[in-house]
């Protein structure tokens, strides 16, 4: 028996992990996951990228993080919190999750 996970499966988890991420945010994020998992395949976030070959996984995020946030910790949070769910929920290898910080957003409550 042969079991096909389709991209869009991919993205919504790496979405829903990164959009949990205290002090970082995903360039263009919708404000929830359900906006996330009611946008069409052609509605996906260009700061997002899905690639899936025969040997694995690879994500490409873009970020900004909060301003007074340590940018590499949390970089490599996300990287480790995205490899580890899409490993854990479909048993697929991730070969890579490569995080570009794009910007610094202020905390909230500090944007007036």
């Amino acid at each position: 028996m042969e079991l096909d996970i389709n991209k869009n499966v991919l993205y919504d988890i790496a979405c829903t992990t990164l959009e949990r991420i205290e002090g970082l945010e995903v360039t263009n994020l919708p404000m929830n996951v359900g906006e996330v998992l009611n946008r069409s395949p052609r509605g996906r976030l260009r700061s997002l990228k899905v690639n899936r070959d025969e040997s694995g996984v690879t994500i490409d995020v873009s970020v900004n993080v909060e301003y007074g946030k340590n940018i590499v910790s949390l970089s490599r949070g996300a990287q480790q919190a995205v490899t580890e769910n899409i490993e854990l929920m479909t048993g697929l290898k991730v070969k890579a999750v490569n995080v570009t910080v794009q910007g610094l957003t202020l905390p909230k409550g500090a944007q007036g």
